[in-house]
């Protein structure tokens, strides 16, 4: 059995993403590896959009992604996709994140938050260095044309900052977690790598994370995933 994202098209015109335990009989393994954390151990904080800060809760840290890297595809492997989804970001009570007096329990309902969609990476590619697509927060979004390796996709800081004057804008390729100081769940982090059959998904500009996943169904050879977990919550680190 494997875990699986689907998403639909929900009221209000917005994807909701779920994750979804599923046979894939017919889609193989990919091992995929991301460096200096284990397998549902903590991610460093050199990683992170944000981590704590005493005395005001949260900072900016150094948003550097992390070096990804997958075993070879199955035979008839044209391209890789790489996603990063946060499993545990709050879909409701949204305006208690970050607010004294208020608490993200584990009662509330969550969603997808995609921190990382990229695409039509080539065949012969099967790692991504630390740093490569990302070496900090760019306010206002990094540009498409950052990451040198594959087509970056927009992630979700672009609804996250969208009221915010200051980093409001469109957010392609990685930005890392931060997930709320009030939270009492430990956020999961997948790194998902799918092997796909088709060398470019032909995507237009300004996709998203559920626009890969729609424009990748039938067209999955193997998957794998690395599980990082990640907190600023003083009181669950």
């Amino acid at each position: 059995m494997m875990l699986r994202t689907s998403c639909t098209l929900a009221a209000a015109a917005t994807f909701v993403c779920v994750a979804t335990t599923a046979a894939a009989a017919s889609i193989a393994t990919l091992r995929v590896r991301v460096d200096h954390f284990a397998r549902g151990g903590e991610m460093p904080q050199r990683f992170a959009v944000c981590i704590p800060k005493p005395g005001v809760h949260m900072g900016f840290g150094r948003d550097i992604n992390p070096a990804v890297s997958w075993s070879k595809g199955p035979s008839g492997t044209q391209s890789y996709s790489v996603l990063l989804e946060d499993t545990d970001s709050p879909a409701e009570h949204r305006d208690w994140m970050n607010q004294p007096g208020k608490t993200l329990d584990a009662s509330i309902q969550r969603r997808v938050f995609f921190h990382w969609v990229l695409v039509d990476i080539p065949a012969n590619v099967n790692s991504i260095p630390e740093g490569e697509v990302s070496r900090g927060l760019v306010a206002h979004g990094k540009p498409a044309s950052y990451s040198a390796i594959g087509v970056s996709g927009v992630n979700n800081y672009t609804m996250a900052f969208s009221g915010k004057p200051a980093m409001a804008g469109t957010y392609y390729g990685y930005d890392g977690p931060c997930p709320p100081w009030n939270d009492e769940v430990v956020h999961h982090y997948h790194f998902i790598v799918y092997a796909l059959s088709v060398r470019k998904l032909e995507l237009p500009p300004g996709f998203d994370g559920p626009a890969a996943m729609q424009a990748m169904q039938g067209k999955i050879l193997a998957e794998g995933q690395e599980l990082g977990l990640y907190t600023t919550n003083p009181a669950k680190r």
